[in-house]
């Protein structure tokens, strides 16, 4: 199978990190949509990324997607709780608030780029609230846990992990380690995983 996506996307970086976590086979393949003759834009009616092409050429989108069917393939480690229905929806809901952070990043990322004259100072400051709340609310349930759910890694930790680094890349002003010392403790344990710091690499 290939994953197509580009290094700077958090939600291909959290599909990547599902799959390298599980080990699964597959080649990563570097194809921004808007690029004259992307795959993305056949293979997925969306033109979004990520998009996951199995051997039989079935495109899979988009990153929940991609991680639900991804961690059905294998026990080792198994990221979605499958017996538990409270857990599974805990995990579920912390990767909602990790791409509701990511979703908000990319607005006011798309927005802070047009013509000064013709940005939305109301949206840029709504969607930044919201990750500031977004933040405050992982750090609350966190608490001083090495995980987000259970004892030991989940997709919730890998969604996280994906949106801080989001963050760390398009709002490098936010301090939200000086904010959240907890988040910051966390983030730095995930971050020495190697399937974190493959998706850094590039």
């Amino acid at each position: 199978m290939k994953l197509l996506g580009t290094n700077t996307s958090p939600y291909v970086r959290k599909a990547r990190m599902v799959l390298l976590e599980k080990n699964i086979a597959h080649t990563y393949l570097i194809d921004p949509p808007r690029e004259p003759g992307s795959q993305v834009v056949r293979a997925n009616p969306l033109g979004r990324i990520p998009a996951l092409i199995l051997d039989d050429e079935t495109c899979i989108f988009d990153s929940p997607v991609i991680a639900e069917y991804a961690d059905t393939l294998n026990d080792t480690p198994v990221l979605i709780p499958r017996t538990d229905a409270l857990a599974r929806m805990r995990v579920k809901r912390w990767e909602a608030l990790a791409d509701g952070i990511m979703d908000s990043a990319v607005v006011v990322r798309t927005e802070s780029i047009r013509p000064a004259e013709k940005q939305d100072a109301d949206t840029i400051t709504r969607h930044n609230d919201a990750i500031t709340r977004a933040l405050a609310h992982a750090s609350g349930q966190l608490g001083q846990r090495a995980w987000c759910e259970g004892t030991a890694i989940t997709l919730a930790d890998l969604a996280l992990a994906s949106a801080l680094i989001y963050v760390d890349l398009r709002q490098p002003e936010r301090d939200w380690r000086g904010a959240h010392p907890n988040l910051a403790t966390w983030f730095a344990h995930i971050s020495e995983r190697p399937s974190v710091r493959t998706t850094l690499a590039g």
